[in-house]
């Protein structure tokens, strides 16, 4: 068996824990939430203007209020769903796996006739093949540069369109087999406008390969492990690889075993263990920003490379700035929204903690010789001469520290806040799995603001 069929195989496995479920429905919320507030980002604009300007017709929802086609949906309410990096991340997939799934999904469905049921089946599909893709090429793909969230998430997802579309498991592979000729996507853009639409973009990719793959279009079966396909030019490691019987065996679905992790903070993943670091020292501790001397952040290999503007000067660099990151939150004790605008920036950005922010990362062979992820240290010395210390290895909304009630909530305020009726759309959200179809979802592609 190829490992394209063996994935389509076991995606196609209906998936009925109840904890699934909701960590699903949670995730979907989340991501729809992140894709209101990114409407109005330049990127978004920008893929909205060279897209739909242009005269693409179709019934598919936009973010921004307006229709078109399924392919232009894809692109313009992913890039708008990355935008502003505040959607989840996925470390099996080393990817923003709901940015690319969620619009590939909505893009396709008709929002009078798709259950709650269907969409939340087709996004578990969706997220356990990016996590098996993931796996076959490891964390040395992420490290070479690659940007796991077009190349893995544009194969990935490829297995959730097919199963919102019905596809049997013969297609389905094809659809898969076909998307990795769509996988690309480098790091090295990182902190521009073009990284957000990495996401549309693959999207529209795994929209497009489930669409080829219904109509008859054919591929190499054996791409991803075969000579010259996925594994041989993406892996980084080649002694990682794909063991179809063990896939086969793997028992739970990877929401569970490994989750998908909602952003605490609108801003870089990387920056997260060091941030929520530092707060939790500031509430042991309790000292402010004043009394801060110099802090230090360890880190990833991959995340140091991810952090490449100690003196940002736009928003999108913020976002990617571990000393900008650093500051506001020692500032403000928390990070938000508000932290990342153009205005912000231009008002923070000579702000004297930058320069006592150093980061540093682990060596490689620090990281061969782990035998788990390596935790990220703050270290803090105040102007008393006290030094602090602060290790995670898991960021807030982990599955070893999830969100609250109240934080999934004032984290979907904070994004559609200025939509109508927030709070009564946020409560038919919650009821997704139970819903006979999605027209509640229309009200969050509707231009109109309270």
């Amino acid at each position: 068996m190829t490992v394209a069929a063996a994935i389509a195989q076991i995606c196609a496995r209906p998936v009925t824990s109840a904890k699934a479920r909701l960590l699903a429905r949670d995730a979907i919320i989340d991501t729809l939430a992140c894709m209101v507030a990114g409407r109005e980002d330049v990127s978004t604009k920008t893929v909205f203007e060279a897209f739909v300007s242009t005269g693409s017709a179709g019934e598919a929802l936009l973010v921004t209020g307006e229709t078109s086609s399924p392919i232009v949906a894809a692109l313009v309410n992913g890039t708008a769903a990355h935008a502003l990096d505040y959607d989840d991340n996925f470390l099996p997939g080393m990817s923003h796996a709901s940015a690319v799934i969620v619009p590939a999904l909505l893009a396709i469905a008709d929002f009078d006739k798709i259950s709650g049921v269907q969409l939340i089946d087709a996004y578990l599909a969706g997220l356990q093949a990016q996590a098996l893709i993931g796996d076959g090429v490891g964390q040395a793909h992420y490290t070479a540069g690659w940007h796991g969230t077009s190349t893995i998430g544009s194969i990935g997802t490829a297995v959730a369109v097919a199963h919102m579309l019905g596809l049997d498991e013969e297609v389905t592979a094809r659809a898969i087999t076909i998307a990795v000729s769509y996988a690309s996507g480098t790091k090295g853009q990182f902190g521009t406008l073009i990284k957000p639409f990495h996401a549309g973009m693959a999207a529209r990719n795994a929209v497009e390969a489930a669409l080829l793959a219904k109509a008859g279009m054919q591929a190499r079966t054996d791409i991803l492990e075969g000579a010259q396909g996925f594994h041989s030019l993406f892996a980084g490691d080649q002694r990682r690889g794909w063991k179809t019987d063990a896939m086969a065996e793997a028992a739970g679905h990877i929401i569970e075993t490994a989750g998908v992790m909602p952003k605490k903070h609108p801003c870089c993943g990387s920056t997260h263990l060091i941030v929520d670091g530092l707060l939790d020292l500031i509430r042991e501790h309790d000292f402010t920003a004043k009394d801060v001397e110099s802090v230090e952040a360890l880190v990833g290999i991959a995340n140091y490379r991810n952090l490449t503007y100690p003196q940002p000067v736009d928003e999108m660099q913020a976002r990617f700035s571990m000393q900008y990151c650093v500051a506001r939150a020692l500032r403000a004790g928390h990070l938000s929204l508000a932290d990342f605008t153009p205005q912000a920036v231009q008002r923070y950005a000579d702000d004297p903690l930058l320069s006592r922010v150093t980061m540093l990362s682990y060596s490689a062979d620090e990281e061969r010789v782990a035998q788990d992820k390596l935790p990220h240290i703050a270290t803090v010395k105040l102007h008393d001469g006290r030094v602090l210390t602060g290790s995670r290895n898991y960021a807030v909304g982990s599955l070893q520290e999830p969100f609250t009630d109240a934080d999934r909530l004032g984290k979907f305020m904070d994004c559609c806040g200025t939509l109508n009726n927030a709070d009564s759309v946020y409560e038919n959200l919650l009821a997704l799995d139970d819903t006979k179809n999605l027209k509640a979802l229309k009200l969050m592609f509707s231009s109109a603001t309270s």
